[in-house]
């Protein structure tokens, strides 16, 4: 019997010690190594703001629904599964692929679907549309897209916004990347520069 109970209050010290240690201490440490100078943007979830009101993530590509398709002023992110229609917008509260293998003809389908109102968006032939805009992230909600959609959408942007053509390059470059591998346009922030830009 008092085996038993040694053995016990050994059990219960032990799970003590590591409650404290792994519920308390290393939340803690992580915690507070989160609030050194340079992590805390990242570790509160990069938050855009625009006039003192929290707008986005620079994280979270949610693709902009302009309230009139046809003066579209965005700047749009790589399509998403999970939206119905080729143009979007996905639902950011649902992160996935579509799992379509390359020989589905769902997928066929869809990216063409994607291209010709891609196309049509943009007043291009469909062949200039790039890869990235009409297949979907293995998230679809990828916040950066490649430096050639950026600077298909450039035209458009600047015929609805009344921003100049170079002012706008000027743009994607200030909110491009390089990272590892292929350089990426950040559209969260690129769109919070435009609306700054537009005075709204």
């Amino acid at each position: 019997m008092r085996k038993h109970l040694a053995q016990t209050f050994a059990g219960l010290r032990v799970l003590l010690v590591f409650t404290v240690l792994l519920g308390v201490v290393y939340p803690l440490g992580v915690w507070t190594v989160s609030r050194l100078p340079g992590l805390r943007a990242n570790a509160e979830g990069s938050v855009l703001v625009a006039d003192g009101t929290p707008v986005g993530s620079a994280l979270i590509g949610v693709d902009p629904v302009p309230a009139d398709p046809a003066r579209d002023p965005w700047f749009h992110t790589r399509p998403s599964a999970s939206a119905e229609n080729p143009l979007g917008p996905g639902d950011p509260s649902v992160s996935g692929g579509s799992n379509l293998s390359g020989d589905n003809p769902g997928l066929l389908e869809s990216v063409t679907g994607r291209r010709t109102a891609i196309a049509a968006r943009e007043g291009v032939p469909p062949g200039r549309v790039p890869a990235d805009a009409i297949t979907a992230s293995a998230s679809g909600l990828d916040p950066a897209i490649s430096r050639e959609y950026a600077a298909l959408q450039v035209p458009r942007v600047s015929r609805v916004t009344g921003i100049p053509e170079p002012r706008l390059r000027e743009l994607v470059g200030e909110h491009t990347s390089g990272g590892i591998g292929v350089p990426g346009v950040a559209v969260p922030e690129l769109n919070l520069a435009v609306r700054t830009a537009v005075g709204g």
